[in-house]
C-alpha cells in the first residue's frame, strides 16, 4: 500500500520533533522530502540521509517497501 505524505511526515516528526519538514508527492510511491534539523549540524550528507531513512522505520526496505523512492534534501538550519 502506498504511503501518503502525512504518514511520511509523521514518521519523520517522531525522530525530528523540532525540524522543518516538507513532504511532497501525490502518487504515494515517488515522494520528496526536505528535512532541516539542528541534529544534522556537523554531519555529512550521507549521515544526514541515513538518519532520515532510519526514521522511516523500514518503509523503504527492499522491493516490498511501501515507499519506492524518496528524493531527500537535508541540512542544518542557517
Amino acid at each position: 500500500m502506498p504511503m501518503q505524505a502525512q504518514e511520511i511526515e509523521d514518521l519523520l516528526r517522531a525522530s525530528f520533533p523540532d525540524a522543518k519538514i516538507e513532504v511532497q508527492g501525490e502518487d504515494g510511491v515517488h515522494m520528496a522530502a526536505m528535512v532541516i534539523d539542528e541534529s544534522f549540524r556537523g554531519k555529512n550528507r550521507v549521515q544526514q540521509q541515513r538518519a532520515v531513512y532510519a526514521a522511516l522505520k523500514g518503509k523503504m526496505d527492499g522491493s516490498n517497501g511501501e515507499l519506492h523512492a524518496l528524493a531527500l534534501t537535508t541540512r542544518a538550519p542557517d
